[in-house]
């Protein structure tokens, strides 16, 4: 059998772990992993993975394709993730970059990784097994699934702990991260698996975001890129200007350049196309506001303090590159809104 591969389901940012009252039935908690989050499909002769922007993964990682195939025990439809651990047994941790080296063109380079950085994979929910769709099933039915089905595989592939206990919840928020991961998920037991939906809760260590490359600024001295345009797809669909990143060494300005070149969107006689930029009443009126616009390919995270209105209200930080996502999954409504609370009460 062939099993559709969904949407994954999301969650929203919230500043602490919620109680387990939060919800009608309660929550449960797991740590959240740092990888490509991905969803496999075993039919039994077969292995697919995706991952949450319906990129296909499954070339990037041979050794995992090899032991889904050989230990998953029945056909069936995993939501999890891919991590790639290093360091010596005792004192590993989750390592970003070399997870994001595996996204290569050369098959002879992803082989080659494939033996030096291992991946693994880390199983949180069960939509499907054998024939049976579970995704309209409350998760703690799909959670009680999973453990059955994988909770006696072995290396590569895990089952993730939970627990209904928020205090341990808040502990693995701060002992984990020194294990590479980057936070805490509380989900809805009672809740059906809703794909494409923010119907848990995500507890992280920095506030951040996934935002699209729109275009660069030069450097004011002339050579490299000073400022990197971003964005976030609104709900009718169109790509929005939040902020800017800047900071970077002299060195990365340069490399930036010849990285970002093949997305640089040309006029008919091959120049850059550019941009007129905003203006505020701090830039010099000589200022060169203008930015070369690149295609919205490419997918960074970035960390942030405040969102006002539509936009950062600061520059905000370079944190990674992610290719495992699709530019138009970097929406508004995976940023954490800070409830209203009135001036007044402050000057009390």
């Amino acid at each position: 059998m062939a099993y559709d591969i969904p949407a994954p389901m999301l969650a929203k940012s919230v500043p602490e772990v919620p109680l387990p009252d939060a919800v009608p039935g309660g929550l449960c908690y797991e740590p959240k992993w740092d990888g490509f989050r991905a969803l496999v499909s075993w039919d039994g002769s077969s292995v697919e993975i995706g991952s949450r922007g319906a990129k296909p993964l499954t070339r990037y990682f041979p050794e995992l394709v090899e032991a889904f195939s050989r230990l998953l025990p029945e056909p069936c439809l995993i939501d999890g993730e891919v991590v790639v651990p290093k360091g010596e047994p005792g004192a590993q941790r989750l390592d970003w970059e070399s997870l994001t080296q595996r996204i290569h063109p050369a098959a002879s380079r992803v082989a080659k990784l494939s033996v030096e950085t291992p991946a693994m994979f880390i199983a949180f929910d069960l939509l499907a097994r054998g024939d049976r769709d579970l995704q309209a099933e409350p998760y703690s039915t799909r959670r009680a699934e999973l453990v059955d089905l994988l909770g006696t595989v072995p290396h590569p592939v895990h089952v993730t702990r939970t627990t209904d206990d928020p205090e341990v919840a808040r502990r693995w928020l701060s002992e984990f991260e020194g294990a590479g991961l980057d936070g805490v998920i509380a989900k809805p037991l009672e809740q059906p698996y809703a794909p494409n939906k923010r119907t848990m809760f995500k507890i992280k260590h920095a506030r951040t975001a996934d935002v699209v490359a729109m275009g660069y600024r030069v450097h004011k001295s002339g050579q490299g890129v000073g400022s990197l345009l971003v964005g976030l797809y609104s709900d009718d669909g169109e790509l929005y200007p939040v902020g800017g990143v800047a900071a970077w060494s002299n060195q990365r300005r340069l490399e930036l350049v010849d990285e970002l070149d093949p997305l640089v969107e040309r006029d008919a006689d091959g120049n850059p196309v550019r941009n007129e930029g905003e203006k505020s009443r701090f830039t010099p009126s000589r200022a060169d506001s203008s930015f070369v616009r690149l295609r919205p390919e490419r997918v960074l995270e970035v960390r942030y303090d405040q969102l006002e209105g539509w936009r950062f209200r600061h520059t905000v930080q370079f944190e990674r590159w992610r290719p495992d996502r699709e530019p138009r999954s970097c929406t508004y409504d995976q940023l954490e809104t800070v409830s209203a609370y009135d001036l007044a009460d402050v000057l009390v």
